[in-house]
């Protein structure tokens, strides 16, 4: 897998993408297009799409560095965070401990801005734990979740069927899967001949169709910032999942 996300600039721009302000994105000294404005939080707004209800264990695969994790704590006993990337993970376990994570946002050449990342307070610290791992090859003793929430990794796996055909055993009875991707297919992650022949939809719902009923299939724009006038806006598309 690409070793991109180990990258100490990646980092930081998923530290701002996870934890920054909206001043911090995009300044308010500036008339962003609404619909920048409406990508932000996105790391948040997919946790939306879970039940509201209180539950048992979840499990957020692909975390990056850990804020739908912590979102997810606040309606599931215990949550883990897998990610592939050790310095994502890092930056996850270092803010688990109550510390906090200075990084630099990139303005323009030379120009930077010293940030810090913290995690909103009310949180139980305790209830979340972060692992090191590879999704599709996941520790056998990792048992099943009543949530289990996997934003933007499907494709970028360099074998994307082997997790799906994981997932069922996963997902406890009754419990959910949310699953978005942006469905960017591209060599660097994935070899062609493991793409989905067809739209990525119907693939899911090939793989997932025998154990999983779709509830719901909704678009989340996201937004990553790269330097104060270079944006990544990209629509993930994002559905629900209940296990029967």
């Amino acid at each position: 897998m690409s070793d991109i996300y180990e990258d100490p600039g990646v980092l930081a721009e998923y530290l701002l993408f996870h934890y920054g302000t909206a001043e911090e994105i995009l300044p308010p000294d500036v008339a962003w297009p609404e619909g920048m404005l409406r990508a932000l939080d996105f790391a948040v707004r997919t946790t939306f799409h879970f039940s509201k209800h209180h539950t048992g264990r979840g499990l957020d695969l692909g975390c990056a560095v850990g804020r739908s994790t912590y979102e997810m704590s606040s309606s599931c006993s215990h949550v883990i965070g897998i990610d592939f990337s050790q310095a994502f993970i890092d930056a996850a376990n270092t803010l688990r401990e109550g510390k906090t994570v200075d990084y630099v946002r990139r303005d323009e050449g030379h120009l930077a801005t010293g940030l810090t990342a913290k995690l909103p307070e009310g949180l139980d610290l305790t209830k979340v734990s972060f692992l090191q791992g590879d999704a599709m090859a996941l520790p056998g003793d990792i048992g099943a979740f009543d949530r289990v929430h996997a934003a933007n990794l499907i494709c970028r796996l360099t074998d994307p069927v082997l997790l799906l055909e994981r997932i069922p055993a996963l997902v406890n009875p009754g419990g959910e899967l949310v699953l978005a991707t942006p469905c960017t297919w591209l060599e660097g992650f994935t070899a062609p001949e493991k793409w989905p022949s067809g739209d990525t939809l119907a693939w899911l719902q090939g793989h997932l169709g025998g154990a999983f009923d779709l509830v719901k299939r909704a678009d989340e724009p996201f937004l990553i910032r790269e330097t104060a006038r270079k944006f990544q806006w990209t629509r993930s598309m994002l559905t629900v999942w209940r296990r029967r």
